[in-house]
């Protein structure tokens, strides 16, 4: 499981709006020293932490998996977020579009209706939960107080 990402950004607000705003992400409080030296957002159970800079320099991209594709689409559309226009995979059936955040980093934005199996080939259901999973720190790790 991928922990966090982290992207290049140039105003710390505009980007925390976006982010909640168009996909949901949750604010991560995590105390005055960390909140100044980068924001960070949950969406699920990843993070998107961020490195601030003037002049971002956005490369390649990253993806998030979509429950409800036809809420996700009507809430671009809502909000005027520029996006490309969403194909459906021949081999799964499958939607994806991209958009970019206000600084340029480029987000694909997909939803796969294949379902998922264990190790023993048995079909798992994967419960939806928006909040997701959250990291806790185990006792006797972190800083001595």
């Amino acid at each position: 499981m991928i922990q966090h990402i982290n992207l290049q950004i140039s105003d710390r607000e505009r980007t925390r709006e976006w982010y909640e705003k168009v996909l949901g992400a949750e604010y991560l409080d995590r105390g005055p020293e960390l909140n100044q030296g980068q924001l960070q957002l949950r969406i699920g159970n990843g993070e998107i932490h961020s490195t601030l800079t003037p002049t971002p320099n956005p490369s390649g991209h990253f993806a998030l998996e979509v429950h409800d594709w036809d809420e996700m689409i009507a809430n671009l559309v809502a909000l005027e977020v520029p996006h490309s226009t969403p194909s459906v995979r021949g081999y799964s059936g499958g939607h994806s579009t991209y958009i970019k955040d206000p600084d340029g980093n480029m987000i694909e934005l997909v939803q796969h209706p294949l379902g998922l199996r264990n190790s023993k080939g048995e079909t798992v259901e994967v419960a939806h939960d928006p909040k997701g999973m959250t990291w806790a720190q185990e006792s006797g790790f972190g800083p001595i107080g």
